[in-house]
């Protein structure tokens, strides 16, 4: 059986060795391999064909995300436009590493990264299939309008095109045009039916890439019979082995042995290593006023962290400052729902469990505890516990937090689905103390694939309750059992995007009696 070409794009430059890997991989797994660029390269394996990017998508007018500077907008639509001029190709990020050879009976070939999202990093499809040309059609318009991001934010953007405002896609969420698009129209076309199992092509997710960094690490949990690839997730494995590795990989971790069965040398192809800032230009100013002893703002210590908590994103910290800094020096506890694994900034490539920590620092007699739908978590800390949970159901919900102590405050940044955020609100109130703040993040916007038809969000929930001090809901027994509690509610507010009172309902704040 002839194998399909691997199609992949380096824009210009020196491959490090981690490229040369997996360019590598594929060559001696047999795949014909192209590498698309637009500029010099340097380091290229042997047996790779090189071939000019500019055929597909012109550099000029390159596209980056706003908020992070990726260049996935760009790559995106390479991949696309390059899939639809090639018959038998398959696309390969140059940091997927090829484990055996890549068949496909029916030219698609791509896998599940999550139980919700099937990722585009290795994209395999017919030239003339459904989903491609929907890719293709969707991303000709840069300020194209999103359905798969719920009802609400659709509206938000069809009400800013026609206010002559529109939200071009490097302003949208990241993943725009990729996995959340590739998701979609796989679905939308019925083609997400050929989509491998996660072990197929993401058996390491995010969370567990530094597991691929340890000496001796058993990886039979991981890899499988079935697995074709392995993802590295190249910038935050590069920046990584950099800054903690020494710049080269522990010849016994598996990115180690599989440097040495591919005969990759890291001395001959280092990773980059960013320069040093230069020092700032140092000006005679008046001097500063000294900061009161002990106001510590959460919102610095959100952007020390990188958590997504501060000024960068959701500017929630300046909110929790305001209520949460009489407490700072009591030993309270803390329940945070969903744990941040790190990647969505610079600082949160540093640091395990960012949000964690933030509340770690800003609590110094508090315990932080926390659950999510991980099985486990590295980092670890004296004040810090973390189980796992389901919070799909209302009972696993009440096993998992039964040992709970009383808490001081509860922050739900889990799932974002509603009925998760509705079913721990009403089991774990009674953890709650008396005075005690529980707060629901991120409520405009809920995730299709969880969320329930017909069941009435949270946002709209609790602002029916700030405004009528009673709640109401599509389900008569869980109406029923949130107000036999609203009785214990002393306040509960609601508070907008970037706190503009014309954006949709983001935060709500529940204070108990």
């Amino acid at each position: 059986m002839t194998l399909n070409t691997i199609g992949m794009l380096w824009m210009e430059g020196p491959l490090s060795y981690l490229e040369q890997l997996c360019v590598k991989s594929f060559v001696d797994a047999g795949h014909p391999v192209v590498l698309y660029h637009y500029g010099p390269l340097e380091n290229v394996p042997g047996g790779v064909e090189l071939d000019d990017a500019e055929q597909f998508l012109p550099r000029e007018g390159f596209l980056t995300h706003k908020r992070t500077g990726s260049p996935a907008l760009h790559s995106d639509v390479f991949r696309y436009k390059m899939l639809k001029a090639n018959r038998n190709m398959i696309w390969a990020d140059t940091d997927a590493y090829c484990l055996r050879p890549f068949e496909t009976p029916n030219g698609h070939f791509y896998g599940w990264e999550s139980k919700t999202h099937i990722n585009g990093g290795v994209l395999g499809l017919p030239h003339d299939c459904a989903t491609l040309d929907a890719l293709l059609d969707f991303t000709s318009d840069e300020f194209a309008i999103p359905s798969y991001y719920g009802p609400e934010y659709e509206k938000e953007l069809i009400d800013a095109k026609a206010a002559g405002n529109p939200v071009h896609a490097s302003e949208q969420p990241w993943g725009v045009w990729g996995p959340h698009a590739v998701t979609h129209f796989l679905h939308e076309t019925g083609e997400a039916k050929y989509a491998l199992p996660q072990e197929g092509l993401y058996p390491f997710l995010f969370k567990d890439r530094r597991k691929m960094l340890k000496a001796n690490f058993d990886t039979t949990g991981y890899i499988t019979e079935n697995t074709y690839s392995v993802h590295f997730y190249g910038r935050r494995m590069r920046k990584r082995l950099v800054e903690r590795e020494g710049g080269i990989p522990h010849p016994k971790s598996l990115i180690g042995q599989l440097l040495a069965k591919h005969k990759v040398d890291p001395a001959k192809a280092p990773l980059p290593v960013a320069a040093p800032a230069p020092e700032p230009e140092v000006k005679a100013e008046k001097p500063a006023r000294a900061p009161l002893k002990g106001q510590v703002n959460l919102t610095d210590l959100a952007e020390k962290y990188g958590s997504e908590n501060g000024a960068a994103k959701h500017r929630y910290s300046e909110l929790y400052q305001m209520l949460m800094l009489p407490y700072r020096g009591r030993a309270v506890n803390l329940l945070q729902l969903g744990l941040d694994i790190g990647g969505g900034t610079e600082a949160a490539e540093q640091f395990e469990l960012p949000t964690a920590q933030m509340w770690l620092e800003y609590f110094p007699k508090g315990k932080v505890h926390a659950l999510d739908t991980v099985d486990s978590v590295e980092f670890t800390d004296e004040r810090f516990r973390f189980k796992n949970w389901d919070p799909e159901a209302r009972d696993s919900i009440a096993a998992a937090t039964q040992d709970l102590p009383a808490l001081d405050f509860i922050v739900d940044d889990a799932s974002q689905a509603s009925h998760h955020q509705q079913f721990a609100f009403l089991e774990l109130w009674d953890k709650l103390k008396s005075g005690g703040i529980y707060v629901i993040e991120d409520l405009r916007w809920q995730p299709p694939t969880l969320e329930r038809d017909g069941f009435t969000k949270s946002g709209e929930l609790f602002y029916g309750f700030q405004v009528e001090k009673r709640f109401q809901h599509s389900d008569p027994a869980l109406e029923a059992d949130l107000n036999a509690i609203a009785p214990e509610i002393s306040g509960c507010f609601l508070f907008q995007v970037g706190y503009n009172v014309k954006k949709r309902h983001q935060v709500a704040v529940i204070h108990k009696r």
